[in-house]
Parts: C-alpha cells; sequence; structure tokens
C-alpha cells in the first residue's frame, strides 16, 4: 500500500479519518517508525558543531511525525471499535511502544543530547528552550536511558507489555458494559423514568428485535434509571452490573490489574524508586507521594461533617417520605434526587427542554469570543469518521486561524463510554512567522434526541461539555514555539484547571442567558430558576466530593501499598481502602476498581487526586472572575497570557501565580463545594 493511499500518513490539516480502516493501520504505524528510526539515525550520526535546531528540534519533529500516526490510529479505537481494527491495532501497538521505549534509552540519543547540553549553543538558548532541552534530558533519565545495558532491555519490554496489559483493560470494560442489557416487559416497572429515556429504551429493544424497554450500562441509559426509577428491583439490577463490571466472566480485569501493577511497579524500582506513585509524582505540582495523601487526607477531614449531615439528611428523607428503611447504594441517586425536587423544587429532567445541544454549544462559543477572543464557526467536514461528527474552525481577535476541532457527543455501541478532549495535531507560532492550526476534537455519551428532535441535556451533561470546551480552549490557545511543552504538556494535576473552571460559568445567570432558552418557546430560562439551581448547588456536594476521594485514596493506596505479587485480592484490598469514604462501609464491597480506566488504561495513574486538587486552583481562580466580571475581557485575557496560551512554559505553580498573585487557597473550594459550616448531625 503506498503512503499516499494511506489516510492515516495524511499529513493534511484536515485528517481524512473517514477513510481510514482496519488494513490502513500496521501499514501506517510501521511506515511512520521507519521514517522515525531513519531520522534518529541521520540526528546522532550527523558530524560537525550541532545547534538546537538540528539537534532538539530534530529530535521533536521525528517524534511529532511518529506520534501523529499513533494518535490517530489510538482515536479510531476510541470511537469506531471493531473486531479488524482491534486486531490491527493490537498489532501495531508493540511496533509503535518499542520504538517509543527504544527512543528513551537510545544511547546514541542520550550522548548526543548530553553532549549538546554543554555547549556554547545550549548555554545561549532562551529560558523556554533551555527549559525543554532539560526536560527533555530528564525524561529519558526517566525512561532508563541511564540503566545499564541489559536493563534498558528489560525495561523496553515492560513498557511494550504495560501498554498492551492497559489497552485490554480499557477494552475489557467497554465489551463488559455493552454485553451487558437488561430488558423491561412490564410498563409498570418504569414508572418515574423520564419519557425520553423510556422512548430511547424502547427504541434500543426494536432494534434487537425485541418487544419491551432495553436498558444499558451506557450512561444515559444506566443513570436515568439510577435517577429516577421507582421500581427498587430495577435500579438493583442495573446498580449491580454496573458495580460488578469486569470483575468476572468473558472479561475478567483481575488479572490484569495484578498485571498492570507488577509491571509499574517493576518500572519505578528499575529506575530507583521505591514505588511507582513516587516515581509518577516526582515532577507533579503536588509534589510528591506524601503531599498528594496529605492533600487527601485534608480533604476528607474537612468534607466528613458536611458528608454526615448530608448522609442524615438522606437517610431520614428515604424512611419518612420514600418508604426506604435501609439505604442501599442503588437508592442513593434516587433518593438524592427526590430530595433536590422537594428542597429546592429543581427537577433534573425539567432543565432540559433549556439544555438543546446546538444552544449550548453556541453559548460556550460565545464566552469563549466575548473572555478569550475567539471566534469559533462551523464547517464542513467531508473527513468525519462517523455522521454524529461535526466540525468547527477556531480565529483569534486577529482572523488567524488558530484551530480546528471535532465534536463526537453521542454513544454508539464501538464507542468507548465517558467524555474526553485530545490533541490531534499540536499546532503554534511557526519559526518563521505565521501560525500552524491546532486540530483537536472532544467526545462524550450525551442523551440523544429521539425521532430527529434536538438534543435536550441534563445540566450534568451541560457541564460535560462546558469542562471538555475548557481542555479544548487549553488547546487552541496555545502559543508555545515549543509545541512539545504545550497545553497537555503542562503537570498532569494543573491541566485540569482549565477545563473545571469553565464548569463555574454554568450556574451563573448572566452566561446562562446566552444559550439556555426553551426548545419550543424560546424563552430564556426564569431567573427563579436559575437561583434555585444555584441553591441546590452544594445539595449532594459533599457526597460527589467523597466518592472522588475514594478514587484518589484508592489510586494512591494501590500504587504505594498493595504488592501485586502477593496473596490478597486487589478488589477485596480496594473495598478496604475505600470504605471510610463510604455512607456505609458495605457500600465499598463492589468491583469497581476493575472498570477504573482512569487509572488502569488511561492517563491519570497515582495522579486521580488530580481531579480534586485542580477544582482548588479552579475554584480559587474562578474567585478572580466572580470579582471582576463574569465577562470581563481583560481578567480573561489575563487569563489566556498567564495560563492557557503557555503550556509547560513554566512551572504550573508559576503560572498560578501569574494569574492570581498567590498559592492556591484550600477554602475556595470548600466554600463552593459545600457552602456554610453544617450543624452537628443528631441521631437517627
Amino acid at each position: 500500500m503506498r503512503s499516499t493511499d494511506n489516510p492515516l500518513l495524511s499529513r493534511e490539516r484536515r485528517v481524512p479519518l473517514q477513510g481510514a480502516r482496519a488494513e490502513h493501520v500496521v501499514p501506517a504505524v510501521t511506515a511512520a517508525v521507519r521514517e522515525a528510526e531513519a531520522a534518529l539515525e541521520a540526528l546522532v550520526t550527523r558530524p560537525g558543531p550541532r545547534r538546537y535546531d538540528d539537534t532538539v528540534q530534530a529530535l521533536d519533529d521525528l517524534l511529532e511525525r511518529a506520534g501523529r500516526v499513533y494518535g490517530f490510529v489510538y482515536h479510531l479505537t476510541t470511537v469506531r471499535s471493531s473486531p479488524a481494527l482491534r486486531a490491527a491495532y493490537a498489532e501495531a501497538q508493540p511496533l509503535y511502544q518499542r520504538f517509543s521505549a527504544r527512543i528513551g534509552t537510545h544511547q546514541g540519543l542520550w550522548r548526543t543530547l548530553r553532549e549538546y547540553a554543554q555547549s556554547a549553543d545550549a548555554r545561549a538558548l532562551d529560558p523556554l528552550r533551555t527549559r525543554h532541552l532539560e526536560k527533555t534530558l530528564r525524561g529519558m533519565r526517566r525512561q532508563g536511558a541511564d540503566l545499564p545495558e541489559a536493563e534498558r532491555a528489560r525495561f523496553e519490554t515492560l513498557r511494550v507489555e504495560l501498554a498492551k496489559a492497559q489497552t485490554t483493560f480499557a477494552e475489557n470494560v467497554l465489551d463488559a458494559t455493552n454485553a451487558f442489557h437488561h430488558l423491561v416487559t412490564d410498563e409498570a416497572e418504569l414508572a418515574g423514568i423520564p419519557p425520553t429515556a423510556v422512548k430511547a429504551a424502547r427504541e434500543r429493544a426494536a432494534e434487537k428485535g425485541q418487544e419491551g424497554w432495553r436498558f444499558t450500562l451506557q450512561a444515559p441509559s444506566f443513570l436515568a434509571v439510577m435517577t429516577y426509577a421507582r421500581h427498587r428491583p430495577l435500579r438493583e439490577t442495573l446498580a449491580h452490573a454496573f458495580a460488578w463490571r469486569a470483575a468476572g466472566g468473558d472479561h475478567d480485569n483481575r488479572p490484569l490489574v495484578r498485571e498492570i501493577l507488577a509491571l509499574r511497579r517493576q518500572l519505578a524500582t528499575a529506575l530507583g524508586y521505591p514505588t511507582f506513585a513516587d516515581y509518577m509524582l516526582e515532577d507533579r505540582m503536588v509534589g510528591g507521594v506524601a503531599p498528594a495523601r496529605a492533600f487527601v487526607d485534608t480533604l476528607e477531614e474537612r468534607t466528613r461533617p458536611y458528608f454526615e449531615r448530608e448522609m442524615h439528611d438522606l437517610r431520614a428523607f428515604a424512611r419518612d417520605r420514600l418508604g426506604i428503611d435501609v439505604l442501599e447504594p442503588w437508592d442513593l441517586r434516587f433518593a438524592f434526587e427526590a430530595l433536590r425536587r422537594e428542597r429546592y423544587d429543581v427537577d433534573e429532567e425539567a432543565l432540559r427542554p433549556y439544555f438543546a445541544l446546538g444552544e449550548v454549544e453556541r453559548g460556550m462559543f460565545e464566552l469563549a469570543r466575548r473572555l478569550f477572543g475567539l471566534r469559533i464557526v462551523s464547517v464542513d467536514a467531508p473527513e468525519r469518521w462517523h455522521d454524529d461528527v461535526t466540525c468547527f474552525e477556531v480565529r483569534d481577535e486577529d482572523d488567524v486561524l488558530v484551530g480546528i476541532f471535532y465534536a463526537d457527543w453521542f454513544p454508539r455501541e464501538e464507542k468507548r463510554g465517558g467524555a474526553w478532549m485530545n490533541v490531534l495535531v499540536q499546532g503554534g507560532p511557526r519559526a518563521g512567522g505565521g501560525f500552524d492550526p491546532h486540530v483537536g476534537l472532544m467526545c462524550g455519551n450525551l442523551t440523544r434526541g429521539e425521532g430527529g428532535a434536538p438534543a435536550q441535556l441534563s445540566l450534568d451533561e451541560v457541564q460535560t461539555l462546558f469542562h471538555e470546551f475548557g481542555h479544548l480552549l487549553h488547546t487552541m490557545s496555545a502559543r508555545v514555539e515549543v509545541r512539545a511543552r504545550g497545553s497537555f504538556a503542562a503537570a498532569w494535576d494543573f491541566v485540569e484547571l482549565p477545563s473545571q473552571i469553565m464548569e463555574n460559568w454554568t450556574y451563573e445567570h448572566d452566561a446562562l442567558a446566552l444559550f439556555a432558552r426553551h426548545v419550543e418557546t424560546g424563552a430564556t430560562i426564569p431567573a427563579d430558576l436559575v437561583e434555585r439551581v444555584r441553591a441546590a448547588r452544594h445539595f449532594q456536594g459533599a457526597w460527589a466530593q467523597m466518592r472522588q476521594l475514594a478514587f484518589a485514596a484508592v489510586d494512591l493506596a494501590m500504587h504505594v501499598e498493595f504488592d501485586p505479587e502477593g496473596d490478597v485480592d486487589p478488589i477485596a484490598f480496594s473495598q478496604r481502602a475505600t470504605e471510610r469514604f463510604h455512607a456505609e462501609a458495605r457500600f465499598a464491597h463492589t468491583g469497581f476498581l476493575c472498570a477504573l480506566t482512569h487509572v488502569f488504561s488511561g492517563g491519570y495513574a497515582a495522579g486521580y487526586y488530580s481531579y480534586k486538587w485542580a477544582e482548588v486552583l479552579d475554584a480559587d481562580a474562578f474567585g478572580r472572575f466572580e470579582r471582576e466580571g463574569l465577562f470581563e475581557r481583560s481578567t480573561g485575557r489575563d487569563f489566556v497570557d498567564a495560563i492557557l496560551s503557555r503550556g509547560d512554559a513554566a512551572d504550573a505553580i508559576e503560572l498560578f501565580r501569574d494569574f492570581m498573585g498567590r498559592d492556591p487557597d484550600v477554602e475556595a473550594l470548600i466554600r463552593r463545594n459545600l457552602g456554610p459550616s453544617p450543624l452537628a448531625p443528631a441521631d437517627d
């Protein structure tokens, strides 16, 4: 197959992924790796004095070309998974991972970079390029470049094995999620479930040739049942299936949990770190394992009084108003929603007509224009990978095209769950002037409009859009000349700041007025309804916070204390590690660990705490917008200049201080998420 016939090798700005097929994968990755290896050989054998462009920049260029192709392939596996594509990816992945591992330990490159770092040219570099050179050397050291030859070879093998195991883990979760369905044939069991979810379940059943209503573990279906279904056995059925996904049967991830943790520990100890967590947190904003655990413990302690008050109130309400004498895990969302409606007169489903997807997108784009000076317009995209996908161009105030992005919002069986934003092509300023546009994507699993009607979102789904849009803005705003130090090169526990801060505007009336219009009447969301939503913001906040802290705590515990070679069952270990974060210890007795893709197949290994850490940053930083104006352009410009545009051009704490003038304040998160100090809970 010629490279010109393979869309995955395209260097076009608009990548033709529509035509990409499984048979393109292995040839594309093979060709990209071979080209990169040839370029690497030329780099390290070139005679004569060295300069930045023909050494460090040349390395960045060859890594970008190979990484771009592999990134396209990985993206396809997340949105268009199929047996053929999985098989091709399983064959191509080791090719790329071995190349990546060899780069990290390549002795000729290691020697070349160290020699260059001592040269007069290197000593004359500007601060950004000096930082990048130092981080490149540190990165190679962290990948085993300084190890003896035999240990380097073993290190490379471990990395390849780890990548394969992590991919299989994610595939098992997807397969286990898709393998489950529950068919309801008695209409009485549907009581309380919103009509849109009932209609969708009916259509899912019809698509499978079934009579009745088909419910799945995909988010729109699962959450509709858990939040609204009055039929308690239905909630229990879905809750149990969700809690034990990939923890047994044909898609059992239990052996992979051990394997992944063992491989990670071996990688860390080979480099002299006591644990994988020590290795991962060395260069994070939090500063190490002990500070990360102290942060989780401190936030748990501050949250617990609110949590105990919440659970006391919920038990009393469930007993007195719902007839539930003993709360079970499958009752929590249902009881919380019922209490929310009674206490604040806020029905999440009643908000949906005000949140049509198209209007929400337009509101986000208008906010970006007012605050950050970005103009976003829809464009045709014949290259899109599915008919659901839309495409947009992003231009700055000088009408420079700074980016292109794709949005893929609805669930499909061949698409992974959750929501995410990825970079397809990292752009930035050109050395000789001009700008190469960034290319990115946002994906989610939102509630689809039925029968051709516009998708009507829940407030939670609206916040998901704003969250991923914040990641996208971080990418589209990057103005770092060294592209390898772009947006996602920033410290991992800092990159959620730009995403999470955007969610704050979804609670502000002036921001909601930009897009929250009734899908039938066009009326703007009433001010009194917004005030009730704002009043309810703290509601359930402690439960949600403790849930996130449970994930953070078990993540650190698995990577610090758990012995993957020992006899202790990882599921039992994870249950004990999270008992204290639940209303009752027995609520932790599930197989959730086996579906924790963020930790075992994503980028949050030993770093799940960063969600809450970044919430501290975003709650604190949003306080400046509250004081100076929600649409204050000068504040938005400062946010772009200090944070969004700078990627990893400086340490994360310096970027935060540049915007806020001081260090982060954890009390900002307590005030925003939990509200006034709770009264001591009464006895049940």
